[in-house]
């Protein structure tokens, strides 16, 4: 079993992941640095800093409909203050027909603690090819 420190950091990261399914803005400012940086396929190879970039998403609304996350093999490292959390995302959702899919992302996320709270700061995402 995860020790404390691991086990609240799976769930802020997962709490952070719900926040970005539902397009809960308010949720992911709480959680995140206004510094974030990030790798992601939306970036198109290029690191984003800031919250703008992610912004521009959560005005279009979170995932309609019915949808689970799944963190699949989460791994917590924790060094001091800073912690890397890395898995895979499992996301279920139904396609415009209402069939059921899975999308896969392989995620990196950093959290720093600061003032006794902890703060998303990178994270790196990759998306896995459909079947993987």
């Amino acid at each position: 079993m995860p020790d404390p420190t691991s086990q609240e950091l799976l769930a802020l990261t997962q709490r952070l992941l719900e926040s970005i399914a539902n397009g809960d803005w308010v949720t992911y400012e709480e959680l995140c640095d206004p510094s974030l940086t990030a790798f992601e396929p939306e970036a198109l190879g290029h690191r984003v800093e800031g919250m703008a970039f992610h912004h521009f998403y959560f005005r279009r609304g979170g995932v309609p409909g019915d949808h689970t996350t799944t963190l699949s093999a989460p791994h917590v490292r924790l060094m001091g203050d800073v912690a890397v959390v890395s898995y895979v995302r499992l996301d279920q959702r139904l396609d415009g027909a209402g069939r059921p899919f899975t999308a896969g992302f392989e995620e990196t996320r950093v959290w720093q603690r600061r003032d006794g709270r902890w703060r998303h700061v990178h994270f790196h995402r990759s998306a896995l090819p459909a079947g993987t």
